[in-house]
């Protein structure tokens, strides 16, 4: 992760703007989908469809006043065809309004969902799951979100401080792709014949099967891997002078 390390700190330096290993590991994931259309896809009538468009979700603390933080969304459509710092800002946007609770979709959706009893809300989930994505009704009308939870799903366990874990599927999202990037940390890595201290980072992948086979999954995965081991290459040159970044790189 040294470059990508530096390709952060470079960008952050010419442009003033916040951008983070969950920005890139977002990026990266939206342009393989892209570029592997076979793994952009979700379950509807008991079979995989391909999705029209990328979107990107991130899971997103929502801080509450009683103290107990909800886990919400901030969804990016169309992430694929945005460049690496339109992203990031979209992103940026989507998560500030959605911890300053200013997404007047998203609360309106709580408020109605805490007025259904507990015992009925897998129903209810299920039934609005069929809904939006097998029946693929536009629900916007009757102030719900369109496609909230996009293509693949990013949750963050490096700012957790965590160094890798298995996020769960949750059926009634249809997301079949979660990517879980753990915290940068230092190890023996070889470079170059030697052995060296290195950044490495732990990416966590799970996936439903039914819908996206092994292969289909490593070639995405291994775009993401190669997208973070050379992100200069990838989004061009993130420096101000326009030099490149420290060489060296690992992805696990």
């Amino acid at each position: 992760m040294e470059r990508a390390v530096a390709f952060l700190e470079a960008f952050r330096a010419r442009t003033g703007q916040r951008l983070t290993v969950t920005h890139l590991v977002a990026k990266a994931a939206a342009d393989a989908l892209r570029r592997h259309p076979e793994a952009n896809v979700l379950m509807r009538w008991n079979r995989p469809w391909r999705r029209k468009e990328v979107g990107v979700c991130v899971l997103v603390v929502q801080p509450a006043e009683t103290g107990r933080a909800d886990l919400t969304t901030a969804t990016v459509h169309r992430a694929d065809s945005l460049s690496l710092g339109a992203f990031a800002e979209t992103m940026a946007s989507r998560i500030a309004a959605v911890r300053a609770r200013r997404d007047a979709v998203i609360e309106r959706g709580k408020r109605r969902s805490s007025l259904i009893p507990g015992f009925l809300m897998g129903l209810a989930l299920r039934m609005l799951s069929f809904v939006w994505f097998t029946l693929n009704v536009d629900l916007r009308w009757v102030g719900m979100p369109w496609d909230p939870f996009g293509s693949v799903a990013v949750t963050s366990l490096g700012s957790l401080g965590l160094e890798r874990g298995y996020v769960a599927l949750v059926p009634y999202t249809r997301v079949p792709l979660l990517l879980a990037p753990g915290a940068v940390r230092t190890e023996p890595v070889v470079d170059a014949g030697a052995l060296v201290p290195g950044q490495v980072m732990t990416l966590t992948c799970t996936w439903d099967a039914r819908l996206i086979g092994v292969e289909d999954v490593a070639r995405v995965l291994r775009d993401i891997g190669a997208a973070l081991e050379a992100p200069e290459g990838t989004w061009g040159s993130a420096s101000p002078d326009g030099g490149r970044a420290a060489s060296g790189a690992e992805v696990r």
